[in-house]
């Protein structure tokens, strides 16, 4: 009894001492500003957007949408669930997730009056805010009020500017369809936008569903109407004129960055009223502008040539040091492309992921099929298409130019990103131990196609700009990753806001960081990267070109600053991923040619009045580079590598053109042999009776110089995860027919 009287007694003095306060600076409109790092502003995220409509002009069936998303009992229920916030405070402490047992009257209190805080203060004020306004205010007032407060993305308060925001239009003419979707966006506004963010449009769509659902459960929505209701497509994302150029990219990535790491929620954040120092460098961020612009934008001619029109450039600079971003080169203009090419995920990154099957192979002390150690003197066969040995699948991938090089080091082959060695080396370390290190230098775990497979030697991936510039940061800073951030402080008023620790590990050795970048300083000096010599300070690097050409990418550092340049092809109005064949007036763009001058002219003038730095590396035993003879001459291929401290071979001449890929043939499709180049399988099915033919090793048409009538071992399964049902021995270049799809591997570098 006397805890009843406390209890009774608290609610009482609660609802006598709190009074209905004004509405919040968030209600009439505030921003956030953005600052570079030197406390400059870089950036405002534009006045908040809002226009207040009357509820008479709400279509009654948007309304219904938005109870039926919200808070289906609305009409019925007091201003307060006590259960229902009992149990979501339970369902939280329990770890089953953040809940909410706000009706819609606590949401409304919470937007108009209050703010978007988190505490136990913010929550009991809202509670007898909440049964006051319920007494006093009618729920049409209360509805009203809320579907003019709420946040729904796109800088959109209100269900008016989301109206306008997401589909062009009065919220008058919104359809039942479009007004759910609107109803989905309050549950999570950024997450949930199927343009902003793809990747989550199966949990938007999933969101709508319930949404429809719940009209039909109340009775709002006829059975047959809701069973006949397409998904209506937002329209694209309009940028506010305040953030053209680079400032909406960097806004937009300092903002995913704040929300991904929970830093602040989106609704609190869109709130307003901060005050974000970056990490962005102001004058390295106009560095990489100028040199995107002098090196690839001022030479495109898209009235001339119709392959530059889908040209696009993306770019990360980090410190490895300290993990800051210190500038981000994102598109032409946030305002007419509003795709972030540095942060985006569906390009694959190609011969840019190799310097981590290497890395991975000095980690865990890795040998080739025969006992030797892996290290940049080991050679390997690097014939083009040769069988990889000891797999589980077919895979005999094609060399840029379907060049055979023989016996080549695993330094040449990085030097010529030679696809068959690398492709050998991955299932030689084990591709789940190659995949580990990928991650642990710092690529997400959850990236695209990750696929672990002897393909993922050759990059099929499609990781970030910014992702590939957190692992090379890595590399270049001996094996310690430092998790990258936007961040150096968020404030809000005399309040700041901590940010999550960043503590730095030791990811891999530095023995193998060391000698991944020793390899890396020759593809520089000596092999596809040779125009990074321009910036006039020592570096490593690796270039990149993807499937059918799509992406160049150019990923390399210096001691002290790690960079990654990529070009991607994409057609500016249907935005589907187009090939770069032609794009400058060049025939095909590698990752050697204008990335790496981008990366270049952007390095020389980031480090200027910096004195050249050597690296100082540690590497492996046996990793000291053998010299090299000045014939460029390929030896005869073998199947079966030499011992480990073989003469060196004599340097194969690369491929013309200057490309580093797979190229745009189907070569390397044949997938000769079973898992040997025919050892075990031979005769019909092998592409030939032992080795498919010393010379070729079934690389053609198999013949009767092969040793058998086709083409490797395509009568039967087909390379990576194709699982073929064709006829005969034939391959993707002739004879045999193949069930799957074509495997990427051959176009890629």
């Amino acid at each position: 009894m006397l805890l009843a009287l406390l209890v009774g007694g608290g609610l009482v003095a609660g609802y006598l001492l709190v009074d209905i306060p004004p509405a919040n600076a968030a209600a009439t409109a505030q921003s956030n500003v953005y600052l570079y790092s030197d406390g400059s502003q870089l950036a405002r995220d534009g006045e908040v957007n809002r226009v207040n409509v009357p509820l008479s002009q709400i279509p009654l069936t948007v309304q219904e949408a938005v109870l039926a998303a919200e808070d289906r009992d609305f009409y019925s229920e007091r201003a307060v669930d006590p259960k229902a916030m009992v149990r979501a405070a339970w369902n939280t402490a329990t770890g089953k997730g953040t809940q909410s047992g706000s009706t819609i009257t606590q949401q409304y209190v919470k937007n108009y009056y209050l703010g978007q805080e988190q505490t136990i203060k913010r929550k009991a004020k809202e509670f007898f805010i909440a049964i006051k306004l319920g007494r006093e205010k009618s729920k049409a007032y209360i509805l009203e009020g809320y579907l003019n407060t709420s946040y729904f993305g796109r800088n959109a308060y209100g269900i008016q500017a989301a109206s306008q925001a997401y589909y062009g239009k009065d919220v008058g003419s919104l359809t039942t369809a479009e007004g759910a979707y609107l109803a989905t966006l309050l549950n999570s506004p950024s997450a949930f936008d199927v343009v902003s963010h793809p990747q989550s449009r199966a949990r938007a769509l999933a969101r709508w569903h319930y949404v429809l659902d719940g009209m039909v459960k109340k009775g709002w929505l006829p059975a047959a109407e809701r069973a006949a209701t397409q998904f209506p497509e937002p329209g694209k994302v309009r940028a506010a004129a305040g953030l053209s150029g680079q400032r909406g990219y960097l806004v937009e990535a300092v903002k995913g960055f704040i929300l991904d790491r929970e830093i602040l929620d989106d609704k609190t954040l869109a709130e307003g009223g901060y005050r974000i120092r970056t990490t962005i460098d102001r004058r390295r961020q106009a560095d990489f502008v100028e040199a995107v612009d002098d090196q690839m934008l001022s030479r495109l001619d898209p009235q001339a040539r119709t392959a530059d029109r889908v040209v696009r450039a993306g770019g990360v600079s980090i410190d490895p040091a300290t993990g800051k971003v210190v500038a981000m080169y994102g598109g032409v203009d946030y305002t007419r492309q509003y795709v972030n090419n540095a942060t985006r995920h569906d390009y694959q990154v190609a011969s840019t992921f190799k310097p981590f099957v290497f890395a991975a192979a000095v980690e865990n002390g890795s040998r080739t099929q025969d006992g030797r150690r892996i290290t940049p003197n080991t050679v390997y066969n690097g014939d083009n298409k040769r069988p990889v040995v000891g797999g589980r699948i077919r895979f005999a991938p094609e060399n840029e130019g379907q060049v055979s090089y023989g016996n080549i080091t695993v330094t040449t082959a990085t030097d010529l990103s030679v696809n068959a060695v690398y492709a050998q080396m991955a299932v030689d370390v084990g591709t789940a131990k190659v995949k580990k290190t990928a991650i642990d230098l710092g690529i997400p775990q959850d990236t695209p196609n990750f696929v672990v497979g002897p393909a993922m030697a050759l990059g099929t991936l499609q990781a970030s700009v910014l992702d590939m510039t957190q692992a090379y940061a890595t590399l270049a800073d001996h094996g310690r990753r430092t998790p990258y951030t936007f961040l150096e402080e968020i404030a809000k008023g005399d309040d700041t806001i901590p940010l999550p620790e960043r503590t730095p590990v030791q990811a891999i050795s530095r023995e193998a960081a060391d000698t991944t970048t020793s390899m890396l300083v020759s593809v520089v000096d000596n092999g596809t990267g040779t125009a990074a010599l321009a910036a006039g300070h020592p570096a490593a690097g690796k270039t990149g070109t993807g499937e059918l050409d799509r992406s160049a990418w150019f990923a390399a550092y210096t001691p002290n600053l790690v960079t990654v340049v990529a070009m991607m092809g994409q057609d500016p109005d249907t935005g589907t991923l187009e090939s770069l064949y032609g794009a400058l007036g060049e025939p095909r763009i590698g990752g050697g040619g204008y990335p790496a001058r981008i990366w270049a002219s952007y390095t020389k003038t980031a480090l200027e009045g910096t004195d050249p730095v050597d690296f100082d590396l540690e590497l492996q035993p046996g990793a000291a580079q053998l010299p090299t003879p000045p014939s460029w001459q390929s030896q005869p291929p073998q199947e079966t590598p030499g011992d480990d401290t073989p003469s060196p071979p004599r340097r194969p001449t690369p491929p013309s053109g200057g490309q580093d890929n797979g190229g745009q043939g189907d070569g390397g499709r044949t997938q000769g042999g079973r898992d040997n180049a025919g050892q075990d399988g031979g005769g019909r099915n092998s592409g030939g009776q032992t080795q498919g033919g010393q010379d070729t090793a079934g690389r053609t048409q198999g013949g009767q110089d092969d040793g058998g009538t086709g083409q490797g071992d395509e009568g039967g399964t087909t390379a990576g995860t194709q699982g073929g049902t064709g006829t005969g021995g034939g391959g993707w270049d002739g004879g045999g027919t193949f069930g799957g799809p074509r495997p990427p591997s051959a176009f890629l570098e």
